[in-house]
């Protein structure tokens, strides 16, 4: 159970600034952690004002979720002042002894409590943070001879720069902004995690300012402290160098600004889903599931229970939101350690949703009106769910699968019942799948997972399919079955078919079986090289978006990265990485595959997938606009950070460099000019001798043009994603789209063939995108002429399987056979013909959507 920590409540006569000002104060927590925050501000009609009573509903509230350790209550002005006191006079006297009305600012005061209160702080010490909220903006601003004052924001109580016991460290402040309110606050959430038998002190050297008390928000930002200055840190007490440690570490991600250089090179855990030895852990990764259908229902829409008081519905409420907060940590837990930091931050995000004032406050208004604590939940979960649904964005829409998961557990918790986690042996149907059940299920026991509503890209789907286990997404009402009927699905051709007919069901129970025996053969030489039976020997390396995704290609035999997306690798950064930072990220990649080469993309941006830090203007048609190398003709400094980090790493790593969106000579000319001036920039005369350079292959005229476009060069990448939108005219992403975007169809096979058959002499082709890691088509592809593959990191050793089973000689048969066929269809049919393990079409309708 969470320990009490004090709550607050904004008065205020606007609700909008109330909000936005609960907003801001949020955005300095960080996990699932933090003091309930209660807003009571405006009038019913949505004018301006404050009620009383209304004030002392928030109180009683905030009391309850605080588990009584006390309530700071911030006032805007005026009426605000006389509706807080006169709700101290509504509230039952023992309620009444536990609130403090605080004179301080609203917003600052807010910030500084919010932070306080996280940390674990009592009452007295919030309020205190809360009055001395303008503190920092007092000593930049009012120095009395009108500049910015230089006096120390708290005097050394002994005249002497550093406690004689005191641990110190100096630690860089390196973020654009400096230490503004957000990593201010991140810097006192870690002091607090050691407080309080471990204390510390702060002072910034550069501008002589402290020390101060660095549990105090509003004193460490009285420290102002900036880009390029240097504070002195000073610990006391029995964990002072475990807390200097993570405060160095801290900073050097900019206190949480630049999720940088900590970020991918912490040392994560990510153990392979499709090899860990722990139980429960790992599903079938065979992308097919036949077995009885076990239905688990939402509770939201079936919620029914008896009200007690008022009181008592508030604090049955609380109560419940709490205990699923505790389950959440332990799931992000348990996700972190077998899936990695980013599964483990989706609870964390669930968590923050039990503290959305939206849903709360909905809820707890629904229960002063008479409503049970089931009913009034339920009601407020539904409406925050439905305002996805009004969103343009697919992605954006899914996320209300998030909203109903974490609203049907705290149903759960208030009627008594089961916690969603299932271990009964079936295939799951569920209306969406919930990222709790995902991680929690047992994959040993759970064949696969149904869901009639949500797409493929929903939290849970990614979770699970990243398990191991097999998930059919968007059934409809086909997955309305008894309990116990069996149902059989192929997540690679989006089949499902009810209760089938015995001997459909034993040659689907056959393909399972040899699917299963051949991953098992695959994981067990997935280090061993994949070599034809003639003896050539075909590369097969992993597509990276991630040093975890990495480390994972490493551990299933991936022969290096034939394609680093560095987009991918730093989508979340809000500035751009310097040359400094992507040296490490890079070189740290290629320490993971020494010996093996590591390819490195140049960014691919573009209207369709920007970056933060590199915005580009919207267009009527980003697929035909400045995508890739284009993006930078205007501007290339950032293209040239990034190769001057290329140049210096592959001093010392075996490294490649790819331009994507090459379409002419000019544009591979200005390429190779623009990394010759990186190498001088990185110091060196020239490119490393040992950087080879290449280009991406993915618009037909590259394709046509390769004879002169690979001049010089010493590989080329086909994309084979991008190749069959620009080939077929069909944005790969359009589901409407999909008869038309046939990766099979032989327009598109035939520009593959051109390109092995136009390089110049001792030029590598590969080629990565969803083809590569498609394990029936690896044969194809290399009869085409494809030297090496790049797939995603699951599927390395599976393609690599299919290889060591055929000769090039067959394979060369089977690519001349696809070329003459008339389209997409009669090629996946002989292509299914030449597969070691059979695939079974089930009959019935297609599904909408599959895991794929």
């Amino acid at each position: 159970m969470r320990p009490a920590v004090v709550s607050l409540v904004v008065v205020s006569h606007s609700r909008a600034l109330a909000e936005a000002a609960v907003g801001l104060a949020t955005q300095m927590l960080h996990g699932p952690t933090g003091p309930h925050v209660e807003v009571a501000a405006g009038l019913e009609d949505g004018g301006l004002g404050t009620d009383a009573g209304a004030v002392a509903r928030a109180v009683s509230r905030a009391d309850a979720l605080g588990g009584g350790a006390g309530v700071l209550v911030l006032v805007d002005l005026g009426s605000a002042v006389l509706s807080a006191e006169m709700a101290l006079e509504l509230l039952d006297p023992e309620v009444a002894a536990r609130v403090r009305l605080s004179p301080a600012p609203l917003v600052e005061g807010l910030l500084a409590a919010v932070v306080t209160a996280a940390g674990g702080a009592d009452l007295d010490t919030c309020a205190r943070e809360a009055d001395a909220g303008l503190r920092a903006k007092d000593e930049h601003l009012r120095d009395p001879r009108g500049g910015v004052s230089s006096a120390p924001a708290e005097a050394s109580e002994t005249g002497t720069t550093t406690t004689p016991s005191a641990s110190s460290l100096e630690l860089a402040v390196t973020a654009e902004h400096g230490l503004h309110a957000r990593p201010a606050a991140r810097l006192v959430a870690c002091a607090a995690g050691r407080a309080p038998r471990t204390t510390l002190r702060l002072r910034n050297l550069t501008a002589g300012r402290g020390p101060v008390d660095g549990l105090s928000l509003s004193a460490v930002a009285t420290l102002d402290a900036q880009q390029g200055h240097v504070l002195l840190a000073e610990a006391v007490g029995p964990e002072a160098e475990q807390l200097l440690a993570e405060l160095e570490e801290l900073a050097l991600m900019g206190f949480g600004d630049l999720p940088g250089p900590a970020e991918p090179l912490a040392e994560v855990d990510v153990p392979a889903p499709a090899v860990s030895t722990e139980p429960g852990v790992a599903g079938s990764g065979l992308e097919a599931a036949i077995g009885p259908a076990v239905r688990m229902e939402s509770v939201l829409e079936t919620a029914d229970d008896h009200a007690g008081s008022v009181p008592e519905e508030h604090q049955r409420l609380a109560d419940a939101v709490v205990g699923v907060r505790a389950r959440l940590a332990e799931l992000a837990e348990q996700a972190r350690r077998h899936l990695g930091q980013g599964e483990a931050e989706v609870f964390e995000a669930h968590a923050t949703l039990l503290q959305d004032p939206r849903i709360t406050e909905a809820a707890h208004a629904r229960i002063e009106a008479g409503e049970p604590a089931t009913e009034a939940w339920s009601a407020a979960v539904r409406a925050a769910a439905e305002a996805f649904a009004t969103l343009a964005d697919p992605y954006q829409r899914e996320r209300g699968q998030d909203v109903h998961g974490v609203g049907d557990r705290v149903v759960r918790m208030l009627l008594g019942l089961e916690e969603p986690e299932s271990t009964a042996h079936g295939v799951l149907v569920v209306d969406e799948l919930d990222p709790a059940l995902a991680i929690s299920l047992d994959a040993s026991k759970v064949q696969g997972v149904l869901t009639r509503n949500g797409g493929t890209t929903g939290h849970g789907v990614l979770i699970a399919t990243a398990r191991g286990v097999p998930v059919l997404t968007g059934v409809g009402d086909r997955a309305d079955v008894p309990d116990g009927t069996v149902v059989a699905f192929d997540a690679r051709s989006g089949d499902l078919v009810v209760d089938p007919e015995p001997a459909l069901r034993e040659a689907f129970e056959e393909m399972v079986l040899a699917r299963s025996r051949e991953r098992g053969r695959a994981l067990r030489h997935a280090r061993s090289p994949a070599v034809t039976t003639d003896g050539v020997r075909v590369r097969v390396k992993a597509n990276v978006s991630s040093l975890a995704v990495a480390r994972l290609g490493a551990d299933l035999g991936a022969e290096g990265s034939g394609l680093v997306r560095t987009e991918a690798v730093f989508a979340q950064w809000r500035q751009a990485p310097s040359v400094d930072q992507q040296v490490q990220v890079y070189a740290a990649m290629a320490a993971v595959y020494h010996p093996h080469p590591v390819t490195i993309r140049t960014w691919d941006v573009g209207g369709d997938k920007p970056l933060p830090f590199h915005p580009l203007p919207v267009e009527g048609n980003p697929f035909l606009s400045a995508r890739g190398l284009r993006a930078f003709v205007e501007d290339p400094s950032l293209l040239l950070d990034q190769l001057q980090a290329v140049c210096t790493v592959a001093v010392d790593h075996p490294l490649a460099v790819l331009f994507p969106m090459v379409t002419t000579v000019q544009d591979v000319r200005w390429a190779r000019e623009l990394l010759a001036t990186a190498a001088r920039r990185a110091g060196l005369s020239a490119p490393p001798p040992g950087l080879q350079v290449g280009i991406m292959v993915e618009v037909p005229a590259a394709a046509l043009g390769i004879a002169h476009l690979a001049q010089g060069l010493d590989l080329v990448s086909i994309g084979s994603n991008d190749l069959v939108q620009y080939t077929l005219a069909a944005e790969r992403g359009n589901p409407r789209l999909a008869a038309w975007s046939d990766a099979l169809d032989p327009a598109v096979l035939s520009l593959v063939r051109s390109v092995t058959a136009g390089v110049p002499e001792g030029v590598r082709v590969g080629l990565c995108g969803a083809m590569a890691g498609d394990p029936d088509l690896a044969g194809l592809l290399v009869g085409l002429g494809v030297q090496e593959l790049s797939a995603s990191a699951a599927s390395v050793p599976l393609v690599k399987q299919r290889l060591r089973t055929g000769s090039t000689a067959e394979f060369g048969d089977l690519a001349a056979r696809a070329l003459a066929c008339p389209d997409g269809a009669s090629v996946r049919a002989l292509v299914q013909e030449a597969q070691p393990t059979p695939t079974v079409r089930l009959s019935g309708p297609r599904a909408v959507g599959t895991a794929r």
